[in-house]
């Protein structure tokens, strides 16, 4: 009974930002879940070299290019990924994400920009495409991958803290909207989570491991339980959450 509810056979996945980090790690997670998985990002090649890798491991898996900030260009990845799948897209994990290290004053035009095209707009059209096609089916899905600092502020993290503040409440107003159309929506907020993007606070890290009660950042498996609730039948009743994994870190900012 507890795996049935955790199972994702017959589902299909699309994870974006999924070429290394969290939703490279996630698309494996789902993969071994049941799900055929379909990795998205702007870095073909990684996807496409990701997918062969979970294939050759029996899984059901493909990958597909997507730029979260070019909206002409997402209804296309969607039809791309229902044709690799052979079905409609029943979860998003969207995960896509940049961050920039600067005092406030600091930050530039463009950086300001690539952070919120990314972090925000980007994650809301990828949504809105996706809901469009769970709305159809009275079905799905999303999950947005927000951030501890969308819930606390963190220094020289003003427009990362910010695009993810949005996400966070975007969440909230999909969740609204959409669960009479038979879609959940939910956001996960990771704390200090070890991948690539990790490394641009690298010169923070013992401050930062400090002030986490568990003592220690989070790796990516550490995402595993919750993400496999929020997508599967053991969530069924989950909806507009924006939950913390961080190992206690957002209670030291109270």
């Amino acid at each position: 009974m507890t795996d049935s509810l955790f199972s994702l056979q017959g589902k299909t996945a699309l994870i974006t930002g999924a070429s290394s980090g969290i939703g490279l790690h996630i698309a494996g997670v789902y993969a071994r879940a049941g799900a055929h998985v379909v990795l998205a990002a702007r870095r073909t090649d990684r996807v496409d070299e990701a997918a062969a890798a979970l294939r050759a491991a029996g899984h059901a898996a493909s990958g597909i290019h997507l730029d979260v900030t070019r909206g002409d260009t997402i209804a296309a990845a969607f039809d791309a990924a229902e044709q690799a799948a052979g079905a409609p897209v029943d979860i998003l994990y969207n995960n896509s994400g940049v961050i920039y290290t600067k005092p406030f004053m600091e930050q530039e035009e463009a950086e300001i920009a690539r952070v919120f095209d990314t972090n925000l707009k980007g994650a809301m059209l990828v949504a809105q495409e996706a809901a469009r096609r769970m709305a159809a089916r009275r079905s799905g899905i999303i999950i947005n991958i927000a951030s501890t600092a969308g819930l606390r502020a963190g220094g020289t993290l003003s427009s990362y803290c910010a695009s993810k503040a949005g996400l966070i409440h975007l969440t909230h107003v999909m969740a609204l909207e959409l669960a009479g159309k038979g879609i959940r929506v939910n956001a996960i907020c990771p704390g200090n989570i070890e991948t690539d993007m990790q490394q641009s606070l690298k010169d923070f890290e013992q401050a930062l491991v400090k002030r986490t009660p568990m003592r220690r950042f989070g790796r990516p498996d550490d995402l595993d339980g919750v993400s496999l609730l929020l997508a599967s039948d053991a969530g069924r009743y989950i909806t507009g959450a924006a939950i913390p994994v961080d190992g206690g870190q957002a209670l030291t900012w109270m």
